[in-house]
């Protein structure tokens, strides 16, 4: 007597619909060990915080990194939304070397927008995926400390008002956010140990010096370009990856919008962190492609030293026009 094999059932097709997403998750595995437990800096900055979508999908994304056992931080500017608040009460909005000129009514009208509306409406967002996002600015706890920033411009010393650099940063405040599994919301105005005034820093600057302060894994930056491109306006190739000496030799090319937001990259990777990325805030979920894809988006500043043993990441791809300039 002979005994049939079982008849083997095929599955319907429509048992296999969710795959792909079933193997997208599993390609993101190496990546999510690798960043498991890091600190993400993240500058938000540019369309991305006026665009209701992208706002959306940024606020998607820092939750997701939360959630994937990454400490995101996200420091943030303002800039569309104060040059807004400042015509609306017949103030000027004045540029120079990439950066505003904030006088003492002006920097009541940032302080305003940077620790009110726009904070506000970001930490809504990231709160509508958990209790997470908790809004600082760089006043409190004295996360950072400012002093008065000069700009020079063609050999002279240009004063831009209460404009501020960071002089100093105490990450208490932010670590023990972060170890209590919170999302800080860092609006980057400081204030001066030495006058007492409140400064208006450059969020690309203050992200930087956060991210180099926590021994952050990395800075991500996002921008209204696709990255630093090779030879712009002459060709919209972009730079995928370079090291911190390559982009220094570059950075006298650079356009004045640029400048801030890639001497924060030199600077990160120069102090400490892994890599620094100036990415595409106009495409959506670009943090996640960044972060969790071989297939990046933008440009990766790494250190000088190939043999840096966090200098793993897989390359990917950046000169360019004016962004957002300073908030």
């Amino acid at each position: 007597m002979t005994v049939d094999n079982p008849p083997v059932h095929s599955v319907p097709t429509r048992k296999h619909t969710a795959l792909p997403k079933a193997r997208t998750l599993v390609e993101a595995l190496p990546w999510l060990t690798r960043h498991h437990g890091r600190t993400v800096v993240i500058k938000f900055g540019g369309n991305a915080m006026v665009d209701d979508g992208l706002k959306s999908a940024f606020a998607q994304d820092v939750a997701f990194l939360r959630h994937a056992g990454l400490r995101p931080v996200v420091v943030h500017g303002g800039g569309p939304q104060i040059s807004a608040q400042l015509e609306r009460l017949g103030l000027a909005s004045e540029f120079k070397a990439g950066l505003r000129v904030t006088s003492p009514e002006a920097m009541d009208v940032v302080r305003m927008v940077l620790a009110g509306s726009v904070q506000r409406e970001l930490v809504g967002l990231l709160n509508r995926h958990g209790p997470l996002a908790v809004g600082l600015t760089g006043e409190d706890a004295r996360i950072m400390t400012a002093v008065k920033h000069y700009a020079e411009i063609d050999g002279e010393r240009v004063d831009l008002g209460r404009v501020g650099e960071v002089s100093d940063i105490d990450t208490g405040a932010i670590e023990a956010l972060l170890d209590d599994g919170r999302i800080p919301v860092v609006s980057s105005i400081a204030r001066s140990a030495e006058d007492g005034h409140v400064y208006n820093v450059n969020a690309d600057t203050a992200a930087a010096a956060l991210a180099a302060a926590l021994g952050a894994e990395t800075l991500m930056v996002l921008t209204d370009v696709e990255g630093l491109y090779a030879d712009w306006p002459h060709s919209d190739d972009v730079i995928s990856k370079l090291t911190a000496s390559e982009l220094e030799e570059l950075l006298p090319e650079l356009s004045s919008g640029m400048v801030p937001k890639m001497e924060g990259c030199l600077h990160a990777v120069r102090n400490g962190v892994a890599t620094a990325r100036v990415i595409d805030g106009r495409v959506q979920h670009s943090i996640l492609l960044e972060i969790f894809t071989d297939e990046g988006i933008g440009t990766m500043v790494v250190p000088d030293d190939p043999h840096d043993p966090l200098d793993t990441d897989a390359p990917h791809d950046s000169e360019n026009e004016p962004e957002e300039t300073a908030t």
